[in-house]
Protein backbone atom coordinates (compact mmCIF):
# COMPACT_ATOMS: atom_id res chain seq x y z
CA UNK A 1 0.00 0.00 0.00
CA UNK A 2 2.84 2.61 0.87
CA UNK A 3 4.62 1.47 -2.68
CA UNK A 4 1.24 2.41 -4.33
CA UNK A 5 1.30 5.90 -2.64
CA UNK A 6 4.50 6.83 -3.15
CA UNK A 7 4.34 5.44 -7.22
CA UNK A 8 1.08 7.85 -7.40
CA UNK A 9 2.53 11.00 -5.77
CA UNK A 10 6.18 10.41 -8.10
CA UNK A 11 3.43 10.12 -11.24
CA UNK A 12 1.20 12.71 -10.48
CA UNK A 13 4.52 14.99 -9.13
CA UNK A 14 5.67 14.50 -13.00
CA UNK A 15 2.14 14.78 -14.51
CA UNK A 16 1.92 17.77 -12.69
CA UNK A 17 5.73 19.58 -13.68
CA UNK A 18 4.70 18.53 -17.17
CA UNK A 19 1.76 20.72 -16.96
CA UNK A 20 3.39 23.35 -15.14
CA UNK A 21 6.14 23.63 -18.21
CA UNK A 22 3.71 23.74 -20.81
CA UNK A 23 1.84 26.72 -18.63
CA UNK A 24 5.25 28.48 -18.77
CA UNK A 25 5.82 27.86 -22.65
CA UNK A 26 2.62 29.20 -23.60
CA UNK A 27 2.90 32.33 -21.38
CA UNK A 28 6.72 32.65 -22.65
CA UNK A 29 5.60 32.69 -26.15
CA UNK A 30 2.48 35.34 -25.93
CA UNK A 31 4.94 37.46 -23.90
CA UNK A 32 7.89 37.44 -26.84
CA UNK A 33 4.65 37.82 -29.50
CA UNK A 34 3.64 41.20 -27.41
CA UNK A 35 7.85 42.51 -27.39
CA UNK A 36 7.72 42.18 -31.05
CA UNK A 37 4.79 44.16 -31.30
CA UNK A 38 2.22 41.23 -31.90
CA UNK A 39 1.32 38.65 -34.23
CA UNK A 40 1.11 39.71 -38.24
CA UNK A 41 -2.43 38.91 -39.27
CA UNK A 42 -3.20 35.03 -40.38
CA UNK A 43 -4.44 35.84 -43.81
CA UNK A 44 -1.50 36.76 -45.54
CA UNK A 45 -3.41 37.53 -49.18
CA UNK A 46 -5.07 40.94 -48.76
CA UNK A 47 -8.61 41.90 -50.70
CA UNK A 48 -7.35 45.48 -50.79
CA UNK A 49 -4.03 44.39 -52.94
CA UNK A 50 -5.85 43.00 -55.49
CA UNK A 51 -7.00 46.17 -56.65
CA UNK A 52 -3.35 47.90 -56.97
CA UNK A 53 -1.67 48.54 -60.13
CA UNK A 54 1.37 46.96 -61.37
CA UNK A 55 0.51 43.47 -61.91
CA UNK A 56 0.13 42.57 -65.82
CA UNK A 57 -3.66 40.65 -66.07
CA UNK A 58 -2.11 37.24 -68.01
CA UNK A 59 0.06 37.36 -64.46
CA UNK A 60 -3.04 37.13 -62.14
CA UNK A 61 -3.97 33.38 -62.53
CA UNK A 62 -0.33 32.42 -62.07
CA UNK A 63 -0.65 34.53 -59.12
CA UNK A 64 -3.13 32.76 -57.75
CA UNK A 65 -2.15 29.53 -58.39
CA UNK A 66 1.06 30.41 -56.33
CA UNK A 67 -0.60 31.50 -53.38
CA UNK A 68 -2.21 28.76 -53.53
CA UNK A 69 0.78 26.53 -52.94
CA UNK A 70 2.33 28.79 -50.08
CA UNK A 71 5.34 29.81 -49.18
CA UNK A 72 7.06 27.93 -51.68
CA UNK A 73 4.90 28.76 -54.58
CA UNK A 74 5.22 32.64 -53.72
CA UNK A 75 9.06 32.15 -53.55
CA UNK A 76 9.30 30.53 -56.73
CA UNK A 77 6.65 32.95 -58.46
CA UNK A 78 8.87 35.59 -57.25
CA UNK A 79 11.94 34.95 -58.44
CA UNK A 80 10.51 34.10 -61.81
CA UNK A 81 8.26 37.27 -62.16
CA UNK A 82 9.68 39.99 -60.40
CA UNK A 83 10.56 41.72 -63.51
CA UNK A 84 7.43 42.05 -64.75
CA UNK A 85 5.53 43.37 -61.76
CA UNK A 86 5.91 47.13 -60.76
CA UNK A 87 5.23 48.76 -57.27
CA UNK A 88 2.29 49.13 -55.37
CA UNK A 89 1.35 45.57 -56.64
CA UNK A 90 4.85 44.29 -56.36
CA UNK A 91 5.13 45.16 -52.38
CA UNK A 92 2.03 43.94 -51.58
CA UNK A 93 2.64 40.59 -52.99
CA UNK A 94 6.21 40.68 -51.41
CA UNK A 95 4.56 41.80 -48.38
CA UNK A 96 2.05 38.76 -48.32
CA UNK A 97 5.32 36.88 -48.65
CA UNK A 98 6.87 38.05 -45.84
CA UNK A 99 3.66 37.12 -44.14
CA UNK A 100 4.19 33.65 -45.50
CA UNK A 101 7.67 33.11 -43.90
CA UNK A 102 7.76 35.37 -41.04
CA UNK A 103 7.61 32.30 -38.47
CA UNK A 104 9.62 29.83 -40.41
CA UNK A 105 12.50 32.31 -41.72
CA UNK A 106 12.42 35.73 -40.11
CA UNK A 107 15.43 36.78 -40.81
CA UNK A 108 14.49 36.13 -44.73
CA UNK A 109 11.43 38.02 -43.79
CA UNK A 110 13.05 41.21 -42.06
CA UNK A 111 15.61 41.69 -45.08
CA UNK A 112 12.74 41.29 -47.15
CA UNK A 113 10.76 43.80 -45.19
CA UNK A 114 13.61 46.42 -45.12
CA UNK A 115 14.38 46.45 -49.10
CA UNK A 116 10.29 47.25 -49.32
CA UNK A 117 10.07 49.63 -46.79
CA UNK A 118 12.94 51.72 -48.37
CA UNK A 119 11.48 51.26 -51.72
CA UNK A 120 7.76 52.83 -50.59
CA UNK A 121 7.41 56.70 -50.16
CA UNK A 122 4.75 57.52 -47.66
CA UNK A 123 1.83 58.74 -50.34
CA UNK A 124 1.81 54.84 -51.48
CA UNK A 125 -1.05 52.96 -51.25
CA UNK A 126 1.02 50.24 -49.58
CA UNK A 127 2.52 52.40 -46.82
CA UNK A 128 -0.45 52.04 -44.46
CA UNK A 129 0.00 48.10 -44.79
CA UNK A 130 3.82 48.79 -44.23
CA UNK A 131 3.41 51.11 -41.16
CA UNK A 132 1.47 48.00 -39.22
CA UNK A 133 4.22 45.69 -40.12
CA UNK A 134 7.00 47.72 -39.23
CA UNK A 135 7.00 46.50 -35.72
CA UNK A 136 6.90 43.22 -36.16
CA UNK A 137 9.92 43.00 -38.67
CA UNK A 138 12.11 45.57 -37.77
Amino acid sequence: MRQLLALLLIIGAIWGGRKLFNYWETVKAKTETEDRGGAPPRTPVSAASAVLPGLPANLETSLQAAQKQGAAGMKNWLNFYRPYVSDPRLAAIELDYILLIGSTYPQEARRLFTVIKQRTPTNSPVYPRVKRLEKTYQ
